[in-house]
């Protein structure tokens, strides 16, 4: 599985697995089992999935050695404050029966509280129980805020990107490519409202390939690490199998021009 380095020097999977609205349980477990016999070694979870424990459960199961599967996990917004992120983290690791996660990531920049947030998870750090920490549905404007008080930058910023949803978010793209934050792709596949797009299926024809596998392809070639969701294993191996292909330059200039404003969940340009 190809890698990309962070700002810390750290190794992070360009392909993971996302988790959000797996079936707690048997649903969740298998699908993680999948991808880690499937050859992902990225698995991406949160406190609101309620599926942090068949994450943890999955990984020991598989027989693949701990060092090797990267974790990432998310604070919720009820759980803002400095405080209440320590606590909010302790039943996460409990929950996944880890004795560390590899990331750690603000899931909403939650008004007024995100600020003492950030310096609790600066504090984990620190703790050895976190390797690194960043922030979801952060945009710009967010992260310039991070970067006028912080003496940590985010490793990494998850927000929802697609061919659908790219050419809106470039000014929050370049300044994170700016200052070296990893640029996380979540919904890469638009929750499949797009799978049947005439553009999708026309380029997938030409390389051999499925509209999901050109849509992960796409994030790959922007390089932003990509977070496909499935819990159908044959599925989950599908979209693993995105590195024996090249979308051309005009291939990619195509799906650049399809953005037509896509949020399929939370928008956080809501958020002052």
């Amino acid at each position: 599985m190809k890698t990309i380095k962070m700002r810390t020097r750290r190794q992070i999977p360009q392909v993971g697995l996302g988790v959000y609205k797996s079936e707690p349980g048997p649903t969740t477990r298998n699908a993680v089992l999948a991808a880690l016999e499937a050859g992902y070694r990225h698995i991406d979870t949160a406190m609101i999935y309620n599926n942090e424990p068949d994450v943890g459960e999955a990984i020991k199961a598989s027989g693949v050695d701990r060092s090797e599967v990267f974790v990432t996990t998310k604070l919720w917004n009820d759980d803002h404050g400095y405080d209440n992120t320590l606590a909010a983290f302790d039943r996460s690791i409990s929950q996944l029966g880890l004795d560390y996660v590899d990331l750690y990531l603000i899931h909403w920049p939650v008004p007024v509280l995100r600020l003492d947030t950030w310096r609790a998870l600066e504090r984990l750090t620190l703790d050895g129980r976190v390797r690194d920490i960043g922030v979801s549905n952060y945009l710009a404007t967010h992260i310039n805020e991070i970067l006028e008080y912080a003496p940590v930058v985010p490793a990494v910023n998850q927000i929802e990107l697609s061919p659908y949803l790219y050419r809106t978010r470039l000014d929050t793209i370049e300044l994170c490519r700016e200052i070296g934050i990893v640029v996380e792709a979540y919904s890469p596949l638009t929750k499949g409202r797009k799978l049947d797009d005439a553009v999708l299926a026309g380029i997938g024809n030409a390389h051999g390939k499925s509209a999901a596998q050109v849509l992960i392809r796409w994030a790959i070639q922007h390089d932003f690490v990509v977070l496909p969701k499935s819990v159908n294993p044959d599925r989950i191996a599908q979209n693993c199998a995105v590195f024996d292909f090249s979308l051309t330059d005009d291939e990619m200039t195509r799906l650049d021009s399809l953005d037509e404003g896509l949020v399929t969940g939370w928008d956080p340009a809501d958020v002052a």
